[in-house]
């Protein structure tokens, strides 16, 4: 499968994996911006992309997600995560990075800030009816099935 990219900004850098069997790849920041702790800012990546032609029963996403490194050392997370590029969109990627932590954050331009993910999506054909299956769980909610 191939994906489109195209550079917006001169700063841009293209994706990356470090293994070639990795599931995500790293995008990075063109900013250069200091994250106050509670605070969430927009960090623009340079990028857009072009996700291959849905059918009639699937079509493709790109997952914004956090990157496991900045959330454990630094309590660096993304807002929305994982974050969605719809097939439609055309426009910069864009990063909305949110400080958790005790402390200031700086991210600096070319620095690996989140991961894109490009996964399959099935369009469902959606079924209105008056009454579901019954099953042993039921609408019982969150905590039902056992909490260990």
């Amino acid at each position: 499968m191939q994906v489109k990219i195209k550079k917006i900004h001169n700063d841009a850098i293209l994706p990356t994996r470090n293994n070639s069997a990795d599931s995500g790849m790293d995008v990075f920041s063109i900013d250069d911006v200091t994250i106050p702790t509670g605070k969430m800012i927009p960090i623009h990546t340079g990028i857009a992309i072009q996700l291959p032609d849905p059918d009639q029963f699937f079509t493709y996403e790109c997952q914004v997600r956090p990157r496991s490194g900045l959330a454990a050392k630094h309590q660096i997370t993304i807002q929305n995560s994982p974050g969605t590029v719809d097939f439609l969109y055309r426009g910069e990627i864009i990063v909305l990075l949110r400080n958790e932590g005790e402390i200031a954050f700086h991210v600096e331009r070319g620095m690996r800030i989140a991961q894109l993910v490009i996964a399959p999506v099935i369009i469902p054909e959606l079924i209105e009816v008056a009454e579901l299956d019954d099953t042993d769980r039921g609408d019982k909610g969150f905590g039902s099935s056992g909490v260990k």
